[in-house]
């Protein structure tokens, strides 16, 4: 008669499950979406630059880029029945599937931007139900990516934006089909230089929440500068409704190419490994039980939003490694926090207006804060990197697989000769990277172990 009383009692006094009051709620889940804001809208800008998108289009990714990731973020945190961690979690669009999704969004067999970003969703929606549907295998897998693997990939993710951030600085050739004389003008590289400085400053001498904001501040002043210097357009942010529904596939049904798909799915499995760490890492700072159960349920969390997010013109999912850190920083442990942040960021998504204005920025101050915000990934990368023994096979390891990977960045055309679907895996410098690192790990480390000496500091 008392086992179930003594098992709800149990299940009550996880740190996670601990109540807060509304207001509080709302204003801690505010902090944690202004965290991880900039990371959320990157990806969207990026994609809609690359694909040659309308101001209004890229507008409607980024409000639904908010809008799927705070859906993620209420599944995650709140949970169904095996679905969803019930961790303090926040989700958001991947970075991981940028190189992949850029590939295909600058793909001129494709002369559609349309029909691009239909290809991008259609391979989403299939590698986002691969992962769901595999999310209890990987969850018994994991040991298959290890610190080397992961670091290598997470390293190659920075890296591989570098480029993009440059192009921003550059600025466009042309705006509404004529010269832009600011193109790669002083000027130009002057306010990616200021908005760089401004956000250096402020992350170095910036006070608790200012230096956590650092990016987002960085481009607030960055834009401001720019404003004052003529450089922005404020009149297109009227033109358009404050609120909007989301459009289900605005850009057509969705696409579906083989080498697409086998690229994203490579990516996703790259993401589920982020996810696994973090819920493993939110997991420790909560001092609460996670075991390959709770993972599968996590990965299911993240795979099904990834799945779901292109219907509403989305892209894929993931943990936030930032608002883990915000966990850690704050001791504030409640997943109903985190829960409060998730539906802010839905009415986020239903204000088209916020999308024209990020799309007001100029692209020189976003490159700018890219080069911090690119740099950081590629930092976590080689702190990941950090915790591996460097053997001598490890180095060869590392070596090759960001080797590789650096390939489609700095000489895209070796592959133009392979067949579409190989080249369309290798263009993705990610995708690369993630195939050597693992085999080439599965070679050096299981199939083959042998005990060997670390190489020596000199």
């Amino acid at each position: 008669m008392t086992a179930e009383p003594t098992e709800k009692s149990e299940e009550a006094v996880r740190p996670e499950d601990e109540r807060v009051p509304v207001g509080k709620a709302f204003f801690f889940g505010l902090q944690h979406i202004l965290a991880m804001y900039a990371g959320v809208v990157s990806p969207p800008i990026i994609i809609a630059s690359a694909a040659g998108l309308s101001p209004a289009d890229q507008a409607l990714l980024v409000t639904a880029a908010l809008f799927v990731s705070g859906l993620g973020t209420l599944l995650q945190s709140l949970g169904v029945p095996y679905v969803g961690s019930q961790l303090p979690l926040v989700q958001g669009v991947s970075f991981a599937a940028v190189g992949t999704m850029t590939a295909v969004a600058t793909n001129e067999s494709i002369a559609d931007p349309a029909a691009r970003m239909a290809t991008i969703f259609g391979a989403v929606i299939v590698a986002g139900v691969i992962g769901f549907v595999i999310a209890p295998l990987f969850a018994s897998l994991v040991r298959f990516f290890p610190p080397i693997v992961t670091g290598c990939v997470i390293t190659i993710i920075g890296i591989s934006l570098f480029p993009v951030a440059l192009r921003w600085i550059r600025g466009n050739e042309m705006i509404n089909g004529q010269p832009n004389p600011n193109y790669g003008s002083g000027t130009s590289l002057l306010l990616g230089f200021i908005t760089l400085v401004v956000t250096l400053a402020i992350a170095r001498f910036g006070k608790g929440l200012f230096s956590r904001l650092a990016v987002m501040l960085g481009l607030v002043i960055g834009t401001i500068i720019a404003t004052i210097m003529g450089r922005v357009n404020w009149g297109a942010v009227a033109s358009g409704p404050i609120f909007a529904l989301p459009q289900p596939f605005h850009f057509g049904a969705p696409q579906f190419q083989i080498g697409v798909i086998v690229s994203m799915t490579i990516v996703i499995l790259v993401i589920m490994a982020e996810t696994t760490a973090d819920l493993l890492a939110v997991g420790e700072i909560l001092g609460t039980k996670v075991d390959k159960k709770r993972i599968a349920a996590g990965l299911r969390a993240d795979m099904g939003a990834t799945a779901i997010s292109p219907v509403f013109n989305g892209m894929p999912i993931s943990a936030f490694a930032q608002n883990v850190g915000m966990v850690a920083i704050t001791g504030i442990k409640s997943r109903f926090v985190v829960a409060a942040g998730g539906g802010i960021l839905v009415v986020l998504g239903l204000l088209p207006v916020l999308g024209r204005v990020m799309n007001a920025i100029p692209l020189p101050v976003l490159g700018g804060a890219g080069i911090v915000l690119f740099g950081s990934v590629a930092a976590a990368g080689i702190k990941t990197l950090s915790r591996v023994e460097f053997t001598n096979s490890n180095i060869l390891i590392v070596a090759t697989s960001i080797g590789v990977g650096l390939i489609p960045i700095t000489v895209p055309e070796v592959y133009l000769h392979l067949p579409e679907w190989l080249a369309t895996i290798f263009e993705s410098g990610i995708s690369a990277t993630a195939i050597f690192a693992v085999l080439l790990n599965l070679v050096f480390n299981h199939f083959s172990k042998t005990e060997e000496p670390a190489v020596p500091d000199h």
